[in-house]
């Protein structure tokens, strides 16, 4: 099965999965933004965006560019693959000293 069959699928696996990236992205990125003590509106400002922005981000509403990923995982002191990781654990959103 080719990647654009397998996307397109119109299976209940490929529902459920539509999506799961960006809300792993979103919940990583809140994590790793109150371990370090910031607030949306702080983080956002930080960020050059909206408020309103950043909490459709860490909601999973937003479709990001890797450049977006990057430059998110950037301000936080992380690698992007973190911001994209799904085993990540609450534990591991430490404060960074980078």
């Amino acid at each position: 099965m080719s990647l654009s069959t397998q996307r397109y699928a119109p299976t209940s696996i490929s529902v459920v999965m539509l999506g799961e990236l960006q809300r792993t992205v979103g919940r990583n990125l809140r994590a790793y933004r109150e371990a370090r003590g910031l607030s949306q509106e702080a983080f956002a400002e930080r960020l050059g965006v909206h408020r309103t922005y950043m909490g459709s981000v860490e909601r999973g509403e937003r479709n990001l560019t890797l450049q977006t990923v990057e430059r998110l995982a950037f301000q936080l002191s992380v690698q992007p693959h973190d911001l994209l990781s799904s085993d990540l654990p609450p534990a591991r959103a430490v404060p960074a000293d980078r």
